[in-house]
């Protein structure tokens, strides 16, 4: 098993921005990508963002491309996600993921979710 605890979630205004931060424990963190993905009241869960196991690809959204990054410390094993220039659509609930696969670039192979933490944007 893998755990994710999921963090930095809050209430912000347009334009700001938000660090969210992923902390995994449990079973290996190691050979799996991982991301964040998030669902807004009344809509279906969507992906936002992932990394590959070594950090070295990253695949986003088309609605957060240029305003939110995706990393990740394995050695602390925790995923961050940056995101500036937030608007009013942003606001979710964001929870991370963890794939099977080292390289998954729309998390299709999630196996493991975290909690969520809400993110609220006033206009």
């Amino acid at each position: 098993q893998v755990q994710l605890v999921e963090s930095g979630g809050g209430l912000v205004q347009a334009g700001d921005s938000l660090r969210l931060s992923c902390v995994a424990s449990g079973r290996t963190f190691s050979g799996k990508a991982m991301g964040w993905f998030r669902q807004a009241p009344g809509k279906e869960r969507e992906f936002v963002a992932s990394i590959s196991w070594s950090g070295g690809s990253t695949f986003y959204a088309e609605s957060v491309k240029g305003r939110f990054t995706i990393s990740r410390d394995n050695a602390k094993n925790i995923i961050s996600l940056q995101m500036n220039s937030l608007k009013p659509e942003d606001t979710a609930v964001y929870y991370c993921a963890a794939s099977r696969k080292p390289y998954d670039s729309n998390l299709g192979e999630a196996n493991y979710w975290g909690q969520g933490t809400q993110v609220t944007v006033s206009s």
